[in-house]
């Protein structure tokens, strides 16, 4: 965390991108999501694997985003840890995705919109933006502007649970269908399919586990962290994912590794 010479401490370059509060970088979001929300859950890990519910205040099956988003404070520091915990995919994703093959994106549960912005930087013939519930608006309107991609980045309000998902070249759902159980998975796979225009592309990142579940222990405790923390999210492997998005009716469906413990899989209509 940090370097040494003599008396005089300093931060490593590692620290210096990520943990400054002033960078675009910082990833302190999702630490301090970590400390406040968590870490107090995760002391109740024992009677989540007895009882196989969540520890987090909704085990009377009350939706823990409607408690998160009942509250600004709330919103904007669940918006500021998303972006903590996708800055590196979302870099990755801007450099290894062909994007020059498309002209519209969305993301779908942008919240604060780290992806958009990531790729609307790197792609600049790119228009689309980010998809989620309303009170996420000014937060992710504000995060655009300070990046000055409003030009091209804007905000679709709704709710995938109870609505369709809006038109797209390329849809994106980072970190969205591991909070869900296997129906609403399959059902969101599906709103994609039929929000897409033929030879439109889903891509769907998450830490997603290695088929034989040796390898990726960051994927296996997210699924952990998904059964302290919601209601019937789990993780889960290359080979579930690549099938649920064959049964949504994708004709192409191939999975890359990203950054990290993060893999995508890539669906085209």
């Amino acid at each position: 965390m940090l370097e040494r010479e003599g008396n005089v401490y300093c931060n490593t370059p590692v620290t210096d991108r990520y943990l400054d509060r002033n960078k675009s970088t910082y990833v302190g979001g999702m630490l301090a999501r970590a400390g406040q929300l968590l870490y107090a859950n995760w002391g109740s890990l024992t009677d989540a694997l007895r009882t196989g519910k969540p520890q987090n205040g909704t085990q009377g099956g009350e939706d823990l985003f409607d408690m998160l988003f009942s509250d600004p404070d709330k919103v904007e520091m669940f918006a500021q840890a998303m972006t903590g915990g996708s800055l590196q995919v979302a870099e990755a994703l801007a450099r290894h995705f062909p994007w020059a093959d498309y002209c519209t994106f969305i993301d779908i549960g942008t919240a604060e919109g780290r992806l958009p912005v990531e790729v609307g930087r790197a792609h600049p013939h790119l228009t689309g933006g980010g998809f989620d519930l309303p009170p996420m608006r000014p937060v992710f309107e504000a995060y655009v502007e300070r990046h000055a991609l409003a030009d091209r980045l804007r905000f679709y309000p709704g709710d995938f649970l109870a609505e369709p998902l809006p038109s797209a070249d390329v849809l994106v759902m980072g970190h969205i269908l591991h909070d869900w159980n296997l129906e609403v998975k399959r059902a969101l796979l599906a709103k994609a399919h039929s929000a897409l225009p033929k030879q439109g592309v889903l891509i769907v990142y998450d830490q997603i586990i290695d088929d034989e579940r040796r390898d990726n222990a960051a994927g296996l405790l997210m699924s952990l962290n998904m059964l302290v923390n919601t209601n019937g999210g789990f993780d889960y492997t290359r080979a579930d994912g690549m099938g649920w998005m064959r049964e949504a009716g994708f004709a192409e469906v191939r999975c890359e590794h990203l950054a990290g413990p993060h893999s995508m899989i890539v669906g085209i209509k």
